[in-house]
C-alpha cells in the first residue's frame, strides 16, 4: 500500500501476493482440456471439465469476496477506480477480437474457401460439387468429398428471434436499474436487476432447447462441416458469455441487497453492465450473420 493516503483511503491500494491467479488459471486449464477430450470421445474429459469448472468457480468466489471486502473496507480510491475501468475496457476489447476472429472465419469460409473448392481448379477432384453455402440451398453441406452427414440448417424463426427479444429486453431492464441506482432508488434497482437476471436465465434455457432440437431433429452438429463448426463455436461461446454475464449480474444484485454500492461509487455494477451490453451487441451480429444469412 502506498504511504500517501487521503483520510482513511489509500492513494493507491496495492494488494499482497496472491495464489488466486494461478488457481484460476489451473481451473481453466482443466476446463479446456476436459472439453477438448470430451468432444473427441474420451469420457474422462467430462470429469476433467467438471472438476476444472468447480475449481475455477470456487477460486473466483473467494477471490471476489476478498476484493469486495477491500472495496467495502474503504481501500479503493479514485486511482483504483480508474484502474478497474481501464482493465474492464481492455478486457472487453479482447473479447471483441475473440468474437471478431470467429466472425472472420465464417466470412472467409463463405466468400473465399467455398468458392475456391468449387472452382475449375478442383473440378477434376469433385466434378459434381456445387459451391453453395448450406443456408442458401436445402441439402447442401459445403463438403466436396461428401464426408459430412446430411443436415438441415436453422433460420431466425422462432427460437433465435425469441432470444433476441429476451436479450434486448434485458438490456432495457439493466439500463433502468442503473438509472434507479444513480437516483438512489435501491428497491427499484434490485427489482429490475432480478428481472435482468431472470431474462438471462430464460435465454440460456431457450438456447439449450434449441441445441437439443438441432441435434435430435435437424442432425446439425459440431461435426456438420464448416457450417456446423462455425455455428456452434459462435453461438456456444456467446452462450458461455451470457452465462458468465448472468453470474456477474446475479452477484451484483446480491451485493445490492446487502447495501453495497452508492449512487456515486458503483463501478462493480457498471462493469457488469458494460459486459452485458457487449454480449447483447455480439448476439445481434450472430442473429443477422448466422441465422438470417
Amino acid at each position: 500500500m502506498s504511504s500517501t493516503t487521503h483520510g482513511t483511503t489509500p492513494y493507491y491500494f496495492v494488494p499482497g501476493p496472491s495464489a488466486y491467479p494461478v488457481m484460476a488459471a489451473t481451473g481453466l486449464f482443466f476446463v479446456i482440456l476436459g472439453a477438448a477430450q470430451w468432444i473427441n470421445g474420451h469420457e474422462w474429459g467430462a470429469w476433467s471439465l467438471a472438476a476444472g469448472m468447480l475449481g475455477w468457480l470456487g477460486t473466483l468466489f473467494v477471490w471476489f469476496r476478498a476484493a469486495i471486502g477491500e472495496s467495502e473496507g474503504g481501500q479503493y480510491g479514485h486511482k483504483v477506480d480508474l484502474s478497474f475501468r481501464w482493465s474492464m475496457s481492455w478486457f472487453i476489447f479482447s473479447e471483441v477480437m475473440f468474437f471478431g476472429a470467429f466472425f472472420t472465419a465464417l466470412w472467409w469460409a463463405r466468400t473465399h474457401s467455398l468458392p475456391a473448392l468449387g472452382s475449375l481448379d478442383n473440378a477434376i477432384l469433385w466434378p459434381d460439387f456445387k459451391a453453395v453455402w448450406p443456408s442458401v440451398a436445402a441439402g447442401a453441406t459445403a463438403s466436396p468429398a461428401g464426408i459430412v452427414e446430411p443436415f438441415q440448417t436453422v433460420g431466425p424463426f422462432w427460437l433465435p428471434t425469441i432470444n433476441t427479444a429476451l436479450l434486448l429486453s434485458s438490456g432495457v431492464t439493466l439500463t433502468i436499474a442503473h438509472h434507479a441506482l444513480r437516483a438512489g432508488h435501491r428497491a427499484q434497482t434490485i427489482r429490475f436487476m432480478w428481472l435482468t437476471v431472470l431474462l438471462g436465465i430464460v435465454f440460456l434455457g431457450v438456447q439449450g432447447y434449441e441445441y437439443h432440437h438441432l441435434y435430435t431433429e435437424l442432425n446439425l452438429k459440431l461435426s456438420s462441416g464448416t457450417y456446423g463448426s462455425t455455428f456452434f463455436m459462435l453461438t456456444g461461446f456467446h452462450g458461455l458469455h451470457v452465462f458468465i454475464g448472468m453470474l456477474m449480474l446475479l452477484f451484483i444484485t446480491l451485493r445490492l441487497q446487502k447495501g453495497h454500492f452508492t449512487p456515486e461509487r458503483h463501478f462493480g455494477f457498471e462493469g457488469a453492465a458494460w459486459y452485458w451490453h457487449f454480449v447483447d451487441v455480439v448476439w445481434l451480429g450472430l442473429y443477422m450473420l448466422v441465422y438470417w444469412l
